[in-house]
């Protein structure tokens, strides 16, 4: 039977795949063009991908007994940062790859260990370790390819999935993110495949009986709007009817 575990593994690959397909092809100006990320090229991107990679890697191989390199974070940064566009791209391929066969290959007993990632206070289980990981892959995949391409998508299923990740496991994460402080009253917002609801927190629901309001556009589109990418330039075709607007659920959700 096919696990949520399994299913987000399986959009990793299928992430790092259209990106290992990408990648190579890319010309240096390309590689130095402004990216989905407004502050960062398309190779400063894959850069953050790739040292996110390497960075996430080492807590799930430590808990699946592989002896793990001792490297602080701000060395790994540095490291990147100091490394040219080609090598950026080139680096990102090692890594991701290497993240995705690791997780790919756990054993049912090495999937059952939590997992101390060193940025969150307590141990994790292996769906919050990789389904954090799917957050930041899905979300900056699309700032390389659409670096290149303006009418790239965040991938589809990554998309359904984060939405059913957002009402379970990824929950705790819109305490960080979202300002539920930014609109005046209450809002449940249909959403495809759920609801978002405003009230003095933003929590991601199932569907919603009776919405205040209803965003009309793709999954994909809800999942750029959650993490600030759903900007003027790159939300044609996107509506919202009822008790909120676009711009106000911008500055709910004001990205990172």
């Amino acid at each position: 039977m096919t696990t949520l575990v399994d299913r987000v593994i399986a959009a990793l690959r299928a992430n790092h795949d259209t990106l290992a397909a990408l990648v190579p092809t890319l010309t240096e100006e390309q590689l130095n063009s402004r990216s989905g990320a407004e502050e960062w090229t398309v190779a400063q991107v894959l850069s953050h991908l790739g040292s996110g990679a390497e960075i996430s890697r080492k807590p799930i191989a430590t808990a699946a007994g592989e002896h793990v390199e001792v490297e602080d974070n701000q060395t790994i940064w540095d490291r990147w940062n100091g490394s040219s566009p080609a090598d950026q791209a080139a680096g990102f391929l090692k890594h991701d790859a290497a993240y995705v066969d690791l997780v790919e290959g756990l054993t049912a007993e090495q999937r059952d260990r939590q997992i101390q990632m060193g940025i969150l206070p307590d141990p994790v289980s292996l769906l919050v370790a990789v389904a954090m990981r799917l957050n930041e892959v899905a979300s900056h995949a699309w700032d390389a390819r659409v670096g290149v391409d303006p009418s790239a998508t965040v991938d589809a299923g990554s998309a359904d999935l984060l939405i059913e990740l957002f009402r379970g496991p990824l929950a705790f994460l819109l305490g960080f993110t979202a300002k539920a402080d930014q609109v005046d009253q209450d809002v449940r917002l249909a959403i495809p495949g759920g609801g978002i609801v405003i009230t003095d927190a933003v929590t991601v629901t199932d569907p919603i009986d009776d919405p205040t309001a209803t965003f009309e556009g793709p999954a994909e589109a809800v999942i750029r709007l959650m993490t600030g990418r759903l900007r003027p330039d790159h939300a044609a075709g996107i509506t919202i009817t009822g008790n909120v607007t676009l711009e106000e659920l911008r500055n709910v959700f004001p990205g990172y």
